[in-house]
């Protein structure tokens, strides 16, 4: 029984021996087949490949196009044997047979040629229409790997490369066309955007004037015996009191003007006294004090000139633009003044510099409905105080001009405000006689003072909102909707320049309220022609 058993089990044994040999055996057979049929697979697959980018003609297809990536090559393979290859334009490509039934072309420059193939007899058996492009396949892959959730495409035409499809915003086409640039300088854009591209621009001017202004002028004249003075008067040198030649020692003021109101022309003797000189600017002053003092037959005057003026004005504008995504509008309410120019042969022509309140901004939408907005505000001014002389004839005033350029990113109907553009300008003016005019307290009787003091605060408010336009059919109101001209008997009765619908209703008569075709009131002057249907007989 043992050694049955321990035959059983060397039998056993012995079997199972066999057993995993004949496994092994099998599994590297296994193996082996998996490999054969895996590089018989890789082979095929190979072999397809290539096949699919070996472009073939034969039989009665005798041309094909063919397109090359610039700095590659593709084969092309004929039906028949050929012993002859001419290129149109060997810069554009180059190609090399690499048997008597493949050509191997390669892409040098951007264009296209053409290549003709030809067998014994110059026998023309293919010709292939090569274009030269750009690396339309890895500019696909990045545009769909950068931009996953666009529908763009890429493709060449003519040497270019145009862009097609649909994108979000204005944004991604943005960047879909600067990628596309690192490929290609050209760029032919025929993408859609989804989103709303037209911006409306919502800005108010806000510009408030201030002037404030003080003047105090201080004048004596002295005259008596042998001696005439003068402080303050402002006087030009010419227009000063001389003595004439001739021994006569009495003093005259030729060009001044005398008692009577004329002008000493001829060196008459004064016998006045001098017009009060005013304040330092040149203005008529508010109020005017004169004193005389009078001693031993000498007469001494003191007139006192003052002035203070103060104003306000304010400005006001709101335009509304309109521009297309990327795009740049520009507003200007002002005018344009002209300008003497220098031309050939002494010739002058005239230029025409504008003013006024100005804008132009250029809007992009964004993703998710963000407006990033360059804007450019410009508030101008003609300045008369500041002219520039070109002859001695001819000068052009200068302009005052407020400027500001950003770039600021914000949603549809947020506001943001530009302000801080405050121009300020003081100016002090003293004249006084030398050292007289320096004592304190009582220098201030022999000087005249001037203080001006101009204040300007300009304040821009911007609001974007994206818009569309309005549907076929729908009514567009305008300031001038709910008013009305008037007729005759609102005019010249009751001086009504215009009057509103209601009031026009109301002040019809009854008999006479409706026009028979419209239903309006009347309205207009009885000079208006009629409209429609004339009532004039035709002969």
């Amino acid at each position: 029984m043992n050694n049955k058993n321990e035959f059983v089990a060397g039998f056993a044994w012995r079997r199972s021996d066999r057993t995993t040999g004949a496994g092994c055996w099998l599994r590297d057979l296994a193996i082996a087949l998996a490999i054969a049929l895996a590089a018989t697979l890789l082979f095929v697959a190979g072999d397809a490949h290539a096949q699919d980018r070996i472009i073939q003609i034969s039989g009665n297809n005798h041309t094909a196009m063919v397109t090359v990536t610039i700095g590659k090559s593709q084969d092309v393979r004929t039906g028949t044997s050929f012993v002859d290859v001419m290129v149109g334009d060997p810069d554009v490509a180059d190609v090399n047979p690499l048997t008597d039934h493949t050509l191997s072309i390669l892409g040098k420059k951007i264009g296209t040629t053409r290549v003709q193939v030809y067998a014994e007899g110059k026998k023309l058996i293919g010709i292939f229409d090569v274009e030269v492009s750009y690396d339309i396949s890895r500019l696909t892959n990045e545009l769909k790997r950068r931009f996953a959730g666009s529908h763009l495409q890429a493709s060449s035409v003519n040497g270019r490369i145009m862009l097609s499809g649909e994108v979000a915003d204005a944004a991604t086409l943005d960047k879909a066309v600067t990628l596309a640039r690192q490929f290609g300088p050209e760029i032919i854009n025929s993408v859609s955007v989804m989103s709303p591209q037209q911006v409306m621009l919502e800005v108010r001017f806000i510009e408030i004037s201030r002037t404030a202004s003080r003047e105090l002028g201080v004048q004596w004249n002295r005259f008596g015996g042998n001696s005439i003075a003068n402080i303050g008067n402002q006087v030009p040198a010419g227009q000063l009191p001389i003595t004439p030649s001739g021994g006569n020692s009495t003093f005259s003021n030729p060009g001044a003007t005398n008692g009577n109101g004329g002008v000493n022309s001829s060196g008459t003797v004064m016998s006045s006294a001098a017009v009060a000189a005013g304040v330092l600017s040149g203005a008529s002053p508010f109020g005017f004090a004169i004193a005389r003092i009078a001693g031993g037959g000498v007469l001494t005057d003191v007139a006192i000139n003052a002035l203070e003026q103060k104003g306000v004005a304010r400005s006001l504008a709101e335009p509304n633009l309109v521009a297309l995504s990327g795009d740049t509008a520009s507003f200007l309410a002002g005018g344009e003044y002209p300008i003497p120019v220098a031309g050939n042969l002494g010739q002058i022509t005239v230029d025409y510099k504008k003013y006024g309140v100005g804008l132009a901004f250029t809007p992009t939408v964004l993703s998710r409905g963000l407006i990033n907005l360059k804007i450019e505000p410009e508030v101008s001014s003609i300045d008369y105080t500041h002219p520039v002389a070109i002859s001695a004839t001819v000068s052009v005033p200068s302009l005052i001009v407020r400027r500001a350029s950003t770039t600021v990113e914000l949603r549809d109907g947020q506001s943001f405000v530009l302000g801080g553009l405050l121009q300020s300008n003081n100016q002090n003016s003293i004249d006084q006689l030398p050292w007289l005019g320096s004592v304190p307290v009582l220098g201030a009787l022999f000087s005249s003072k001037s203080y001006q003091k101009n204040e300007t605060d300009l304040v821009i408010v911007v609001t974007p909102h994206l818009v569309r336009p309005a549907r076929p059919g729908d009514v567009i109101r305008t300031p001038a909707d709910d008013t009305l001209p008037p007729n005759d008997p609102d005019f010249f009765l009751l001086g009504k320049t215009e009057v509103t619908r209601a009031q026009a209703i109301a002040l019809t008569p009854v008999t006479a309220r409706f026009a028979d075709a419209g239903g309006r009131p009347f309205t207009g002057h009885m000079l208006d022609l009629p409209k429609g249907d004339s009532n004039a007989a035709i002969q």
